[in-house]
C-alpha cells in the first residue's frame, strides 16, 4: 500500500498525507492520514474512501503553495489555538515506527 497520498480537495486547508496506521475495526480497514506539514491534522479513512472513492491519488502531486497550502488552514489554525489533540499511536509494523 502506497504511504503518500494527496487529497483532491483541501482537508483544514492542506492537502499532501502519509498513511502511518493500517487497522481492522469492525470488519472494515481503516486507515489513519496524517498531513505531512500538521500532524494535528488527520483523519480516518477507510479502503474504499482511499482507493475507490476518486477523493485521493497516489503519491505526492507537485502542487503550487496557494494550492497545496490554502487560506483554509491559517484560518484552522488560528481559531484551534487551545484544541485538544488526541496521540497518534504508530502501529508497530507501520513504516513510520521508529522505535
Amino acid at each position: 500500500m502506497e504511504n503518500f497520498w494527496t487529497s483532491n480537495k483541501t482537508i483544514n486547508g492542506l492537502r499532501h498525507f502519509v498513511l502511518v496506521n493500517k487497522t481492522k475495526e469492525k470488519g472494515n480497514i481503516t486507515f489513519l492520514m496524517v498531513s505531512v506539514l500538521d500532524s494535528e491534522i488527520y483523519l480516518k479513512t477507510t479502503y474504499e474512501e482511499l482507493i475507490n472513492s476518486g477523493n485521493w491519488h497516489k503519491g505526492w502531486i507537485n502542487l503550487p503553495k496557494l494550492q497545496s497550502i490554502t487560506e483554509e488552514y491559517i484560518n484552522f489554525k488560528s481559531s484551534n489555538k487551545r484544541r485538544d489533540i488526541n496521540k497518534i499511536f504508530v502501529n508497530a509494523d507501520s513504516a513510520f515506527n521508529i522505535s
